[in-house]
């Protein structure tokens, strides 16, 4: 097994880490930001206002997109780990 090859799987594992993430991570972003921001306009420092919301649409979306990252690992796998496991 070439180093080229080792650094090159790993780069894809992490792009495909990447792309399975980043819709989470937006919504958490968004939602974060606009609570926030619903807190300092009016005053309300409540800790259930910032997590309940966030927890439920990051719930949501994952829902939501669970058969896209099901789809993207399953095809990273089968055609980038299962070959080099079974030896090219």
């Amino acid at each position: 097994m070439d180093e080229n090859l080792i650094f090159d799987v790993t780069r894809q594992a992490l792009w495909i880490a990447v792309r399975m993430s980043a819709p989470l991570l937006v919504v958490a972003l968004v939602a974060g930001v606009a609570i926030g921001l619903f807190q300092a306009l009016t005053s309300v420092q409540e800790m259930t206002l910032t997590f309940v919301p966030k927890v439920g649409l990051m719930l949501a979306v994952f829902w939501v997109t669970m058969s896209f990252m099901t789809s993207t690992l399953a095809g990273f796998f089968a055609g980038q780990i299962l070959p080099i496991v079974a030896g090219m």
